[in-house]
């Protein structure tokens, strides 16, 4: 952890923030701060009350982008990090305060949907919209962002542009940058900078790509303008496989991606990993799960494909039903984070991910040398009580690995993280890596991996380097994030 670089006291910081805005947006309650240290990477320690980290000097409560443009230049004047924050579902340590006397600086207060354009198909929203009331909205108009991460009953579009998420309907619609038209951000200097919404241009380099993914490490984003599409789930067709490897289901879902067809949903599962989801039909095989949306004719022509690619592998069909029911509870709220708590503190359990992608090629490939890995190398090894990966996003030149791996822990639960998730995730980015996958597919950089951000780009480091020097010069925007700490 690091040092504030500002001559401000904690007591100073807190002053002139409430000079600068309303007071009763700025919070200094212990408890708050606390929490605010963390995101869902230390939850272990969390559920057990365990603060470790610096320890933010505020809490500040946005209500407008010229909030955030005051907070900004204040804090860059003073040398002073910041924390961008909405949704609050980060799970890389993307919103730890690694400095401090950090400002935790939260958007979750600019939570109106400015326009719904049925014509341009696009939607305007502010940072703090959640998914889920934006997807509400527009499906009562009959249309959808197609944008569907586990996250969605919680996350807000701040923090789902600034970490490039993805959803369960990515090979259909798309992830976030693929949705993303147009967008307004606060650079650390206080400037206001809108990318304004047209269908694609030609003039210079994609300056979108500058503020997507940017983790807060750059700018804070303040205002999306996303794609919508047309609702029809009256066409959608489920299907499900049990096949005898990783390898056969690979090879299927991979043939029906590349001959041009997009399914919404193309996953595959494991044995260990489709033992947690599907433990009443999976029979110790491999699952396969597809499903069919939008326009009638294309998914019947999707589903047909489906069945043509499937009938060339020996397998079992699973009712569609059963596909139908996992899908509609597959989501986190509020009640699925609250009963993990409780079954962590109950059984001294809990279960970690880290997700990675390859090219088709070497997906087999690298799922078996994480799993050897981890079964030679790991020295707690008889603690896992589960340890698998599924594919959950294709593309045309290949997919991700989705690796899971849950454990009994028999140590302190502030000894957790350094015993079993950081050499699990380490072994599993490190394979990824060799194979010339890439370490992160959608979860973001955030702290815990940024000591591989050199390896994962190579040559191209120095352009991210570029970027920080030229919008954050005075290194305020959430060190330590994409860029490891002795760099940021």
């Amino acid at each position: 952890m690091a040092k504030s670089l500002s001559k401000l006291s904690r007591q100073d910081i807190v002053a002139q923030l409430s000079a600068l805005l309303d007071a009763s947006q700025i919070v200094t309650e212990e408890q708050q701060l606390k929490e605010a240290s963390v995101d869902r990477f230390k939850k272990y320690q969390s559920v057990h009350g365990i603060y470790d980290g610096p320890i933010p000097a505020a809490i500040v409560n946005a209500r407008s982008t010229e909030d955030i443009s005051k907070v900004l230049a204040f804090a860059d004047e003073n040398r002073i990090n910041v924390v961008a924050r909405t949704g609050r579902t980060g799970t890389e340590g993307g919103l730890e305060t690694a400095v401090e006397d950090t400002i935790v600086l939260d958007g979750s207060g600019l939570d109106k949907i400015i326009s719904i354009d049925p014509e341009n198909m696009q939607a305007t929203v502010e940072c703090g919209v959640p998914l889920q009331i934006l997807e509400d909205t527009l499906r009562a108009q009959g249309l959808t962002t197609g944008h569907s991460p586990q996250s969605k009953p919680l996350a807000q579009y701040g923090g789902l542009v600034s970490t490039r998420s993805i959803g369960q309907l990515s090979t259909l619609y798309g992830a976030i940058e693929d949705m993303v038209v147009g967008l307004e951000a606060v650079f650390p200097d206080g400037a206001v900078t809108r990318i304004k919404n047209v269908p694609r241009r030609s003039a210079g380099p994609d300056i979108r790509h500058i503020v997507i993914g940017n983790e807060g490490a750059l700018c804070y984003i303040t205002e999306v303008t996303v794609k919508v599409f047309k609702y029809q789930p009256e066409n959608n067709e489920f299907h499900g496989f049990l096949v005898d490897d990783l390898a056969t289901g690979i090879a299927a879902i991979r043939e029906v991606v590349t001959n041009g067809f997009k399914p919404s949903v193309v996953r595959v599962y494991s044995p260990e990993d489709a033992r947690q989801h599907f433990a009443h039909f999976y029979d110790g095989k491999v699952v396969v799960v597809f499903v069919a949306e939008g326009p009638q004719g294309i998914v019947r022509a999707t589903s047909e494909e489906i069945g043509r690619v499937m009938a060339q592998h020996a397998h079992t069909p699973v009712d569609p039903a059963l596909i139908e029911a996992w899908f509609d509870n597959l989501n986190w709220g509020p009640d699925k984070i609250e009963a993990e708590k409780q079954h962590m503190l109950k059984e001294h359990e809990l279960g970690y991910t880290t997700e990675v992608s390859v090219d088709w090629s070497r997906t087999v490939e690298l799922y078996g040398n994480v799993i050897r890995r981890i079964t030679d190398e790991f020295p707690a090894f008889g603690d896992l009580v589960m340890l698998g990966a599924h594919s959950s996003h294709s593309y045309q030149t290949g997919t991700n690995l989705y690796f899971v791996y849950d454990y009994t822990i028999s140590c302190e639960p502030r000894e957790e993280i350094e015993k079993y998730h950081v050499p699990l995730n380490a072994i599993i980015v490190e394979e990824a890596l060799r194979v010339g996958g890439s370490m992160v597919h959608h979860h973001g950089i955030g702290k815990y991996r940024a000591p591989w951000t050199t390896q994962e780009h190579g040559s191209a480091y120095p352009l991210l380097t570029k970027l920080k020097e030229a919008f954050d010069p005075n290194g305020i925007m959430n060190k330590g994030t994409i860029f490891p700490l002795d760099q940021a």
